[in-house]
């Protein structure tokens, strides 16, 4: 063991000045990681990148407590470590969280910390890769996503409803009530792991069949947390068997009621597979600094998108009319960005319920069903003004803390 442990931490200075500093990198290493945890000391064989996951402001949840408790939400570091075995791939994130929150089953009001991992399907166009949290049409996105939880009482496949009902509204006592929780204990799922495929706004759907097989652990101590997802290198739906592919990562705090889109989320990072050739001009172009005027951008900003749009500490827009840019520039890349610019329909956010708010549509529908953004095309901009422009939008985002 001693030995293997040399051989790992050696390889980690070997790769740690082959890759660019603000891309992760995935040390190959021997043996398997498709069943490794947060606890194992194969992560011993590389050291940790700094990733920052922003407030998602671009939709208000439903919840006004919830609202109010995330209003002034800071960004936060996570810290993330990538090995493969060549066939598999593991990644570690650690990240802090002064409460372990537990979502329980017998509860409707209490929220579980967890954490997800994001992948696009396709990464050819690295100029054209899917809308960070949800995908895109014809740009879909894998997530896989750990919660913690207690026992959750769902369906488990035994056709065993009577110890799915929580023990309040048993008619038990005592003994009888102790047998219970014994036999919930066996039959109930108490690890909440899914795997989704998004192609835009309410098309989740969970990848019930096994084909995007993988492991997720999430363990606390210290007021961290330490969560693990090993995957496949090639599946039904991902091909990561690259030299470079992009990565995204999201946070949810169950003390501060966050679930859905209340969480703190990442923009596409690059993972380079340290010894494998290719996908260089995909990680140069994720750690691509936009050049520009920040200050004429903020003067157009004001002059071609306050009126619709709230950011920052500008608010003269209804609250409802258009996405919230406040953090945009914290989880959106500078081709999306751009891309939103010329083409706002290539990305259609689906906005408030259309009857809710009736006069804040954010969408048409024609009639085979496509839908366009109400947001104009701003294309006859000079390109020095749309480069502005991105500048200033990459600016508006939280400060770590």
């Amino acid at each position: 063991m001693k030995n293997l442990l040399k051989v790992l931490i050696t390889l980690s200075f070997i790769g740690s000045s082959l890759i660019a500093s603000n891309s992760i990198k995935a040390m190959k290493i021997p043996g398997n990681v498709s069943d490794i945890g947060p606890t194992s000391k194969a992560w011993l064989s590389t050291s940790y990148q700094d990733v920052i996951v922003y407030p998602q402001t671009t939709i208000k949840l439903n919840d006004l407590d919830a609202n109010a408790m995330n209003a002034d939400n800071s960004a936060k570091k996570l810290r993330v470590k990538a090995i493969t075995d060549g066939k598999n791939i593991s990644f570690l994130i650690k990240w802090k969280d002064e409460s372990k929150s537990i979502q329980e089953g017998y509860s409707t009001t209490s929220y579980g910390d967890g954490f997800a991992v994001q992948f696009p399907t396709s990464y050819k166009d690295s100029k054209k890769l899917p809308y960070i949290g949800m995908g895109s049409v014809g740009r879909s996105v894998v997530v896989h996503l750990q919660k913690a939880t207690g026992f959750t009482y769902e369906p488990n496949g035994n056709n065993d409803v009577y110890h799915q009902v929580n023990e309040n509204n048993q008619n038990a006592f005592h003994e009888d009530i102790q047998k219970y929780r014994i036999k919930v204990k066996e039959t109930a799922i108490s690890d909440y792991q899914r795997v989704f495929i998004s192609e835009g706004f309410r098309s989740m759907t969970q990848i019930k069949d096994g084909s995007e097989s993988s492991k997720m652990q999430m363990v606390y101590k210290n007021g961290y947390w330490k969560g693990s997802l090993s995957l496949p290198l090639k599946s039904s739906y991902l091909n990561l068997n690259k030299g470079a592919f992009p990565i995204a990562f999201a946070i949810w705090d169950g003390d501060k009621k966050n679930r859905d889109g209340l969480k703190l989320l990442s923009s596409w990072i690059g993972v380079k597979v340290v010894g494998k050739s290719g996908g260089e001009k995909l990680i140069d172009l994720l750690n691509e600094k936009s050049k520009g005027d920040v200050n004429n951008g903020e003067k157009l900003a004001l002059e071609n998108c306050a009126a619709c749009h709230r950011y920052k500490n500008v608010n003269m827009a209804p609250d409802f009319m258009a996405p919230n840019l406040s953090n945009i520039g914290g989880y959106s890349t500078k081709e999306y960005l751009m891309e939103s610019i010329v083409e706002p329909s290539a990305v259609v956010v689906a906005g408030y319920n259309r009857n809710a708010h009736k006069n804040f549509t954010w969408y048409d529908v024609d009639e085979k069903g496509i839908r366009t953004s109400t947001m104009p095309s701003y294309e006859w901009l000079d390109e020095k003004s749309r480069n502005d422009l991105v500048v200033y939008l990459q600016s508006l985002k939280a400060e770590v803390k």
